[in-house]
């Protein structure tokens, strides 16, 4: 988990929806809403919900998050950390998971080493437009401002399971 402290928690409303790195109440109730329309494919391509199996009591849980793309590869960054539920289940999970946008599909997501992120970290920024409120580097910064916070924000690459 990041050692500082969430730059967006300081950012106006974004305080109603996370506090220590962690969604609130009314954070998770409106992540709910978007995973459920994003699964619809509802949503605008960007945003994707990713299911994967609880590690405590296998069941599904959805999550939204924003997938950019980087040389040819989608990818998704926990905006949170480690400390993030659905990095933890994912990992339980061996990196499968499903990704739902009208229908669902397997997908199996590699996690990308810490020396690797810096440049897709630096792409995502560019579309994930909240999410990126939560680095404390700026999206115009250059991707070696990166490299010192890659570390701390796990990306996976989302390759098909089939």
């Amino acid at each position: 988990m990041p050692s500082h402290e969430d730059p967006a928690e300081r950012h106006g409303y974004l305080h109603w929806f996370y506090r220590g790195r962690h969604p609130t109440r009314f954070g998770k109730f409106h992540n709910r809403i978007w995973a459920w329309l994003s699964g619809l494919g509802l949503t605008s391509t960007l945003l994707v919900t990713l299911q994967v199996k609880d590690r405590r009591n296998a069941q599904l849980h959805s999550v939204v998050l924003v997938a950019a793309d980087y040389e040819g590869h989608r990818y998704l960054v926990s905006m949170l950390g480690d400390g993030s539920e659905w990095v933890q289940n994912l990992r339980a999970a061996g990196g499968m998971a499903f990704i739902k946008r009208g229908q669902s599909y397997p997908v199996m997501l590699t996690e990308i080493p810490p020396l690797e992120r810096a440049p897709i970290l630096k792409a995502w920024c560019q579309v994930a437009t909240s999410g990126r409120k939560h680095l404390p580097v700026s999206h115009q910064d250059p991707a070696s401002a990166f490299e010192a916070i890659a570390g701390d924000y796990p990306v996976f690459r989302i390759d098909s399971a089939t």
